[in-house]
């Protein structure tokens, strides 16, 4: 994420012009506009409507439709709690109580601190390691009640 180097409507003309020839460029657009400033800033929509030939409405839908996309930015560290059916079988439900308990937050926002962002994600693909978190890159398996205490410590630890 390097937003200081290159303006919004730079972003948003290199990414149209990456992908505009392509069939459904608003997708790969947004991912570049999210990739370079951690989410997508409300002065992004009227500037990728303009340039696909799109209404506001249809990039916001789009936006509101895939959870992917974030409108504000997210903390330091974002937390994926995987809530597919083998997770939810192994104690995710517990464990995303847990969680939302122990940050003080709910799933799609941020720590007063900017250090946390909670997320659900519909699965991880670690299915016979259930219940799995991922936190910013990292996917981890079993996750009990105490690991995730475990791994939040670590992460609070470190300044």
């Amino acid at each position: 994420m390097n937003s200081s180097a290159v303006t919004l409507q730079e972003v948003v003309e290199n990414a149209v012009a990456r992908h505009q020839h392509s069939l459904g460029p608003l997708l790969p657009v947004l991912h570049a506009i999210q990739e370079t400033f951690g989410f997508i800033p409300r002065d992004a929509v009227p500037l990728v409507a303009g340039a696909l030939n799109l209404s506001r409405a249809e990039i916001h839908g789009v936006i509101g439709f895939y959870h992917d996309y974030r409108t504000e930015p997210a903390g330091e560290h974002t937390l994926h709690l995987c809530r597919a059916e083998a997770c939810q079988a192994t104690g995710a439900a517990e464990l995303e109580l847990h969680a939302r308990e122990r940050l003080g937050i709910d799933f799609g926002e941020t720590t007063p601190d900017g250090r946390f962002t909670l997320e659900p994600v519909y699965c991880l693909g670690n299915c016979a390691c259930a219940p799995a978190i991922r936190i910013n890159d990292d996917t981890f398996a079993r996750v009990s009640i105490e690991k995730f205490d475990r791994l939040i410590a670590e992460l609070e630890s470190v300044e």
